[in-house]
């Protein structure tokens, strides 16, 4: 049986090497690179096609989501699991970006080993702690508004606006509706531009008018 074949995208070499020596010791894995940047791990999975790439998130030059994404793009086959010291909310965009799985670094080396071999084969694993904030998230009800209400807007825009009347801050809204940081500052953005209003202020009192959020 072949082995299963591991591209290592972290930009610490300690980390790297160590990751190296655990995976090693399986007979039924195979480390067939490593990568220190976002640019270097897109190349080596376009270049050596592994069936796994072990993705921090914390990569100089584009980040481990930017990575991710482009790594789906141009090699679908390259299954991603980010192993990463954020235990936040992360994992919604790395899931966005095309992410099958989410380990933290502090994981055991054997739930490591696990978890390769499961993304390689179809599944998709998360770290305890991460697991219960996306079931967390999927449990928790979203924001619905009428699309008669502000027709000028897109559905994700008005969940977006509904949420602004909520109170909610960009970075809480961008958490909520699994979006990245700088995607729910555009759609704010856009918000602004189609309801004509100067600022978040103007915003929300458009949409407390309109029945939604506080009054």
């Amino acid at each position: 049986m072949e082995p299963i074949t591991i591209l290592i995208a972290d930009d610490h070499p300690m980390f790297r090497f160590g990751l190296r020596a655990r995976l090693g010791a399986e007979p039924d894995l195979a480390v067939v690179g490593e990568a220190a940047t976002g640019e270097e791990a897109v190349a080596l999975a376009a270049g050596l096609a592994p069936d796994v790439v072990l993705m921090d998130l914390n990569l100089p030059g584009f980040n481990g989501i930017e990575a991710t994404r482009r790594i789906r793009e141009t090699a679908p086959a390259v299954a991603v699991l980010v192993v990463t010291m954020f235990d936040d909310d992360s994992v919604f965009a790395a899931m966005r970006a095309g992410a099958r799985g989410y380990l933290l670094k502090d994981a055991e080396g054997e739930e490591t080993v696990r978890a390769i071999r499961a993304i390689a084969h179809g599944e998709a694993i998360f770290s305890p702690s991460v697991a219960r904030r996306l079931l967390g998230y999927f449990a928790a009800p979203h924001p619905a508004v009428p699309e008669r209400t502000f027709p000028e807007l897109t559905e994700r825009e008005r969940a977006v606006l509904a949420l602004l009347a909520e109170g909610y801050t960009n970075a809480a809204i961008a958490a909520r509706l699994a979006l990245s940081p700088k995607t729910a500052r555009n759609y704010v953005s856009s918000i602004f531009g189609k309801l004509q209003v100067a600022d978040r202020t103007e915003a929300i009192l458009r949409a407390r008018d309109a029945g939604l959020g506080r009054r």
